[in-house]
């Protein structure tokens, strides 16, 4: 699975993003399971890669989500197909992310001692913010990163039932779990802001940047929030972040905002994440919609998914960017087809047919 035409290659948190709407949602559940046990072929110290470089060359594994993305695709191709055989073969592979998560492994991955999930070390950048210019991590987002405490709950969570299916001990999961969840909601949430904090850093001070990575606390599987506080988060996003062609990647009256990406490398990388528009990120805020706002946010999502046809010709004919800017006219920028954006536009589409 190519991340994005014509520059990317086969990336892991890209794949495992777009694999259900790129295999699942348009009838290819035989690649979805191809995909998932070639990835977990690659895992080494508890990760898959993020890159497979050209050939004869060691496969990258910078990336602290792209393994926790796996269990999440994987949960949603049981769900879509009911293979035993799938889920069997991959039980070991979870216990052994498991493990090496619990112990740390690379780039300071680990467990801490409250039960979320620490990442980061200088010098590399390991979110799906990934921007980097020599020596310079744009958005480095070291400690603890919201949507990554919301992928390692829902890793736990589809392990349990994953050990339920398949006869091995589940309950340690669940118990995990719940610790996630406690330190959670004591660390990120603030009742005054109404709203999650972005990132808990080293130092155990939160980053309170507004940004669109708390929508995956709402939008996963198991959710992180309660349904007040939900409602609360997604009307911050819906007047913070929203456009039509998805959310904008920092709040507009962050003095980091950047509302044009382009000039050279370096002032493209550095507005990369700091404004410019992310189109994959309308499937979680969707997902979130459908969750909490019912009858209402069924409406939202359809007004939503109709705003992207235009966009079908307008760059790549028949296919959907990678970025835009962040203001009017929401012009499309980076690749011109991107396989997150596609997918996740793709996959709701089929959801809210599947409601219709």
């Amino acid at each position: 699975m190519i991340a994005g035409y014509p520059w990317f290659t086969d990336w892991g948190r890209d794949t495992m993003i777009a694999l259900p709407g790129l295999t699942l949602a348009s009838g290819r559940p035989a690649l979805a399971r191809e995909l998932l046990l070639t990835f977990a072929e690659h895992l080494k110290d508890g990760l898959i890669p993020n890159r497979f470089p050209d050939a004869d060359e060691t496969p990258e594994y910078n990336t602290v989500d792209a393994t926790l993305w796996m269990a999440v695709a994987l949960y949603d191709t049981w769900l879509a197909t009911r293979d035993e055989s799938l889920i069997r073969t991959l039980a070991p592979v979870l216990l052994d992310i498991r493990e090496h998560h619990e112990r740390g492994t690379r780039h300071g991955i680990g467990v801490d001692e409250d039960g979320l999930l620490r990442a980061g070390e200088a010098g590399v950048q390991l979110t799906w913010m990934d921007a980097k210019v020599d020596d310079w991590v744009v958005t480095p987002r070291r400690g603890k990163p919201v949507e990554i405490q919301a992928l390692w709950y829902n890793f736990l969570m589809i392990g349990a039932e994953v050990m339920r299916l398949t006869g091995g001990e589940w309950a340690s999961w669940e118990k995990q779990a719940r610790r996630t969840t406690w330190a959670f909601e004591a660390t990120f949430w603030d009742e005054a802001r109404g709203y999650l904090a972005d990132v808990i850093l080293p130092d155990g001070s939160p980053d309170w940047s507004f940004r669109p990575n708390q929508v995956f606390a709402l939008s996963l599987p198991y959710p992180l929030v309660a349904p007040e506080r939900a409602r609360r988060i997604l009307a911050g996003v819906r007047r913070r972040l929203l456009t039509p062609r998805g959310l904008r990647s920092l709040d507009p009256a962050d003095p980091a905002f950047h509302a044009v990406y382009g000039g050279d490398r370096r002032e493209r990388d550095g507005a990369y994440h700091q404004g410019t528009v992310w189109g994959w990120l309308h499937g979680p805020y969707m997902d979130a919609l459908l969750r909490y706002e019912g009858p209402v946010g069924r409406a939202e999502v359809r007004s939503l998914l109709d705003g992207w046809v235009d966009h079908l010709d307008e760059g790549c004919l028949g296919q959907l960017a990678e970025i835009f800017d962040a203001e009017r006219p929401f012009h499309p920028r980076g690749c011109p087809a991107q396989a997150w954006t596609v997918a996740e536009v793709l996959r709701l589409a089929r959801v809210i047919a599947a409601k219709d």
